[in-house]
């Protein structure tokens, strides 16, 4: 139960970063590019990246911190980050054809599932 009231405190909190860092950076460089996403989006790639690799080299640290920060935090804060994590670990295996898939079969399985949940919306 522990686990699971860490990673919604880490929602929590990862939520409202992303709304206030993505509304602060919109609000400064305007909207018509989405720099306040591109700053959540990359910002979260270089924490996932650094906690991970943090915490699977460190045994000593509490295994509550895994729930709390890459999972709930940064799990709230940008899914983007978890894409770009898995890619990289598959990239890492050796399995380049896989992360090339995975990667663009995201994208376009992504745009396409976004496009038809929007043309359903467009039914109601």
């Amino acid at each position: 139960m522990q686990k699971y009231l860490l990673i919604a405190l880490g929602g929590a909190l990862g939520s409202i970063a992303r709304y206030w860092v993505g509304t602060t950076i919109a609000a400064r460089a305007g909207l018509k590019f989405p720099y306040g996403t591109l700053v959540v989006n990359l910002t979260a790639c270089i924490a996932i990246g650094f906690t991970l690799s943090f915490l699977a080299e460190r045994t000593d640290i509490n295994p509550a911190w895994r729930f709390f920060i890459p999972i709930g935090f940064i799990g709230a804060y940008s899914t983007f980050s978890t894409y770009e994590w898995e890619t990289l670990s598959i990239m890492r295996s050796g399995a380049f054809a896989i992360a090339a898939l995975y990667a663009v079969g995201s994208l376009i399985l992504g745009l396409t599932a976004t496009w038809a949940g929007s043309a359903l919306a467009q039914r109601f």
